[in-house]
């Protein structure tokens, strides 16, 4: 297991205390994604369908790869791993 940096964008970072990124400890992107939504329903709720995957408006990058085209939420994080969370938004 290594730390992994997740960055998150605006609109989630109230779920966080405000920052726009935190470390955890993970292997694959989902155990990234599950540490950084344990105890956070309402941001689980945001990220996740009802089935566990991500909702379709919320895409994960490994750099510079989305990681529904390297693996999904089994994708193997390298040591020092960039995971940046971006949100769809709709508005007129």
């Amino acid at each position: 297991m290594t730390d992994v940096t997740i960055r998150m964008p605006t609109p989630l970072r109230g779920f966080i205390g405000g920052l726009d990124q935190v470390t955890v400890p993970a292997s694959t992107v989902g155990e990234a994604l599950a540490v950084l939504t344990a105890g956070r329903e309402p941001l689980r709720d945001r990220l996740f369908t009802s089935d566990g995957e991500l909702r379709r408006f919320v895409n994960v990058y490994l750099g510079r790869d989305d990681v529904r085209r390297i693996g999904g939420l089994e994708a193997a994080l390298p040591a020092g791993a960039t995971l940046t969370v971006m949100v769809a938004l709709a508005g007129g």
